[in-house]
């Protein structure tokens, strides 16, 4: 079986990035690394950290140029991780999961083609979540038969589960 058409088989090297004020230090902390290590990196926002911002608003930015193809990988970190995932995962194509070790950080791109890492700003220090981004980069979507009907199956749910206009 083929690699479906969003499986990244190249290094990655478009990153973007976004935040709302729970994860934007821990953005500005990510960011510069990711600039350091001569990534192409484009940020989403927040662009300071603005108390009453809503994650949602930044995230399905970031959300929209992963599944459009223009980024290679996404970050997305609000203070917990988890309505950065929620919303990341709200638009077809993203595959995003909120990730707290580096098992899971490389293990879901190798399996199920993760496209988005978020992280919770108030939750992983900086070591951790710096180590866990480049756990989630180096890694490699396989194309094995299995991860790929499975990702199919995926594919089909976003298109065939449509929420009940009543």
């Amino acid at each position: 079986m083929s690699l479906p058409a969003t499986a990244d088989v190249t290094t990655p090297r478009r990153i973007g990035i976004a935040a709302d004020h729970g994860g934007f230090e821990l953005k500005q902390h990510i960011a510069t690394k990711l600039l350091e290590e001569g990534y192409d990196l484009s940020d989403f926002g927040d662009h300071r950290a603005r108390p009453d911002d809503d994650y949602p608003d930044f995230i399905v930015k970031l959300a929209q140029a992963v599944a459009r193809g223009e980024l290679d990988r996404g970050v997305a970190i609000c203070g917990s991780g988890v309505g950065a995932c929620v919303v990341a995962n709200k638009v077809a194509g993203v595959r995003a999961c909120l990730i707290h070790e580096t098992f899971s950080a490389h293990q879901g791109v190798e399996d199920d083609n993760l496209n988005i890492i978020c992280l919770g700003g108030l939750v992983v220090g900086h070591g951790l979540a710096w180590e866990l981004v480049r756990a989630f980069l180096a890694a490699r979507f396989t194309g094995a038969e299995r991860h790929c009907r499975r990702l199919g199956k995926v594919a089909e749910l976003e298109h065939q589960l449509r929420p009940d206009p009543r």
